[in-house]
This record gives C-alpha cells, sequence and structure tokens, in this order.
C-alpha cells in the first residue's frame, strides 16, 4: 500500500525517507492561509489548529489518491499567553519573530493525520516546548542574515538541526516533532499496518 505526503516540505520527506518509508510527495494544493485564518477567527487553540490543517491536507489528498495511506502534517508555534507565530513572510519579519522569542518558553504542536479514501483514520499531535535563550541584536540580525534561505520556511526561524539549535537553552521533546512531524508516533501506525516490518 503505498504512502503519499500531502506536502512539498523537504524536512518531512527527509525525515520519512531516513526512517526508511517509502513515500512519495505530492502537494495538497489545499488553501492552508484562508483555513487558518478562519479557525483563528473563531478561536481554535495552536494544537487543534495543527491538527485541523493536518487533517485538512490529508483528507483534501486522500480523496484523488485511491486505496493509498496519505499523510498530512502541520505545525504550529504558540507562546505561553496563546499568541501564536506562522512562518516569516522576509528578513525583517524573522527578526522581528526572533524579537519576541528571545528569553521566552515558546510550544510547538506538531500534528500528523493519516486519511484512507477520503476520511481520517489515524491521528497524533505531539508538543515540544521549547526555551530561547536572551538573544541580542547583533546575534538576530547576523543570524537573520546567514541563515534567511534556510529558515524562510520555518515557524519560529530556526532548524534545530542546524545552526537554530544556537537559540536555545531548554529544549523537552522529541527533536523530530521541533522538526515537523512526530515521527516515531507515525511509524507505530505504519508498523500496525503493515507498511513496516514490526
Amino acid at each position: 500500500m503505498p504512502v503519499i505526503l500531502a506536502s512539498r516540505s523537504q524536512a518531512r520527506l527527509a525525515m520519512l525517507t531516513a526512517a526508511g518509508v517509502a513515500v512519495e510527495a505530492i502537494a495538497p494544493n489545499v488553501d492552508e492561509e484562508s483555513l487558518k485564518d478562519g479557525l483563528k477567527s473563531e478561536g481554535i487553540t495552536a494544537r487543534n489548529l495543527a491538527d485541523a490543517l493536518a487533517e485538512a491536507k490529508a483528507v483534501r489528498l486522500s480523496r484523488r489518491a485511491g486505496t493509498a495511506l496519505v499523510l498530512g502534517a502541520d505545525q504550529v508555534l504558540a507562546l505561553e499567553d496563546g499568541t501564536m507565530l506562522d512562518k516569516p513572510v522576509d528578513p525583517a519579519d524573522a527578526i522581528a519573530h526572533l524579537k519576541l522569542l528571545s528569553g521566552r518558553k515558546h510550544k510547538l504542536f506538531s500534528a500528523a493525520v493519516i486519511a484512507e479514501e477520503g476520511r481520517p483514520v489515524w491521528r497524533h499531535v505531539d508538543i515540544a516546548t521549547l526555551s530561547v535563550r536572551n538573544l541580542s541584536d547583533s546575534f538576530i540580525a547576523q543570524y537573520v542574515e546567514t541563515e534567511w534561505d534556510n529558515i524562510r520556511h520555518c515557524v519560529g526561524c530556526y532548524e534545530i538541526e542546524g545552526r537554530g539549535a544556537q537559540l536555545f537553552s531548554a529544549i523537552s521533546g522529541s527533536q523530530f516533532t521541533i522538526m515537523g512531524l512526530p515521527l516515531l508516533h507515525l511509524l507505530d501506525y505504519l508498523r500496525i499496518r503493515g507498511i513496516l516490518t514490526s
């Protein structure tokens, strides 16, 4: 049974491939921004927003993917006061996000939903808590200038597996979750379904 990743995320594709999952990546063609704006206007929590976005991608693509298992995934960052941050739109926005995160804790909610024949059959939302050290303005400016091409598609403006590790004083949670996928839980489900050997 084929597995399709409803995303063009190179990080998620690389994680799955490295873990031994044979997967094809296809863009789900979901208007994420409109969906996100609508859900936020209804007061949705960060956790439920990540879950809803992951489900929308999986279900949308699954409707035209035959019997394949379609994996949708999304990640939402929330500060302790509930403020949610999206991907930065430009380097100035990235600098503003990092100044906001500096010296504070935030949570990353990484959601994964698998859909089959147009309906969700499995889901999991994992949470990581990250403490950003106090960042100087000069560090932030240099970091964004150096890393912009790597972080422009990253919520929180970091890749934990790269130079972004320098941003943190403490991390609680799975590195896979921080990178955008509750991978260990997903692998468990794929073993249950016989996609992977148990």
